[in-house]
């Protein structure tokens, strides 16, 4: 099995070495990581071209132009898929996602096109340092999400996923649009209606170690609205 976790990052400079580390320490035979860096004013895309002169498996993407986590994804899929990786793990960079849940998505990907790390199925949670207000948003939004688009999975807007190739392969990325936060939306309602065999893990997803959110209220009203979006493009795929 070829396995790589595509990681996006923008100013994740205090983070990213640690990160990579922690991932490398895991027991996964010729585990791989690419960092798709949107040009970091921090500096993170020149840490990762430090580490990866020592590491072989560690690969770096420098995007320019027209940033966004959307993007940032479809072209860190798109080179995985080009040089023949039959697992895709996406994750953030930020702890939020542990690695330690990586050995239990890719054992349940010889079982399922799709692996989502959820935060909304039994014994999955949030950091319970989250404020009220913070918690409440975050499951509205997924709550939204699945209702406007009639979505079976819990967990719309996770970012914690295995991808095989063959799922990714039948998503087509060439027709996925969005570049924020709704990217996550897309993707779970494009599995759904083409009807890939997903599956959802619990995950403790915790707050972020070092640096600020991203994930301000005005990116998750406007995913909200987007998602009408989703269901229009998409309406007529199968």
């Amino acid at each position: 099995m070829k396995l790589i976790v595509v990681v996006p990052t923008y100013n994740e400079a205090d983070n990213i070495a640690a990160f990579t580390t922690a991932l490398f320490a895991l027991n996964v035979p010729e585990l791989n990581v690419l960092v798709v860096d949107d040009e970091s004013p921090d500096g993170t895309g020149k840490i990762v071209d430090e580490l990866a002169a020592q590491n072989d498996r560690l690969h770096i993407l420098h995007r320019t132009g027209l940033r966004g986590l959307g993007r940032a994804y479809v072209a860190g899929f798109c080179w995985a898929l080009e040089r023949s990786f039959d697992r895709i793990i996406q994750m953030d960079a930020d702890f939020s996602h542990s690695p330690n849940y990586i050995p239990t998505l890719l054992e349940k990907s010889n079982e399922y096109d799709v692996v989502v790390g959820s935060r909304y199925v039994p014994g999955g949670g949030h950091d319970e340092h989250w404020e009220a207000g913070r918690i409440f948003l975050s499951a509205w939004a997924n709550f939204y999400a699945r209702l406007i688009l009639r979505m079976k999975v819990h967990d719309a807007t996770a970012g914690f996923k295995c991808w095989t190739r063959h799922a990714l392969e039948i998503i087509r990325l060439e027709r996925v649009r969005s570049n924020g936060y709704v990217f996550q939306v897309e993707m779970a309602y494009l599995c759904q209606r083409l009807k890939l065999r997903v599956v959802e893990i619990p995950i403790y997803f915790e707050d972020r170690r070092i640096g600020q959110s991203k994930m301000s209220i005005p990116v998750k009203l406007e995913a909200a609205w987007r998602t009408w979006q989703v269901g229009w493009r998409h309406r007529r795929v199968k």
